[in-house]
């Protein structure tokens, strides 16, 4: 499983991109078949917008992928925002492949007897 971060109107600093591998990695305490997470720090440089820091984190499976995106006043705020909220999408995705794979399909149910009525005439 690897981890890519990358910077959009940002410079990634090691001690940024060390925090967001700590907090994104936990993710994958939660579920192991996680085959890579990318993670996407963005600056916005116009000083009118409040919320300017946006982390976006896409985490992608063997059947799948799911998306998060947060924004904060700081950077990091906005990763610990976004980890915890893909973090709940990693655990809701996990819970959907258990109970899918749980249920019986129909080829291997057996099939209902059906009793048949004899009517007079």
């Amino acid at each position: 499983m690897r981890i890519t971060v990358k910077g959009r109107n940002i410079e990634i600093t090691d001690a940024i991109r060390a925090y967001a591998e700590e907090k994104i990695g936990k993710v994958v305490n939660h579920y192991d078949q996680i085959q890579s997470i990318d993670v996407v720090l963005n600056v916005i440089k116009n000083p009118s917008v409040s919320q300017s820091h946006t982390a976006e984190v896409i985490c992608k499976f063997v059947s799948g992928s799911v998306q998060a995106e947060e924004s904060a006043e700081s950077m990091y705020a906005s990763i610990d925002l976004v980890a915890d909220k893909i973090t709940r999408q990693v655990k809701k995705f996990k819970e959907k492949q258990i109970t899918s794979s749980k249920t019986a399909s129909i080829r291997t149910e057996a099939a209902p007897e059906i009793d048949e009525e004899t009517t007079e005439v």
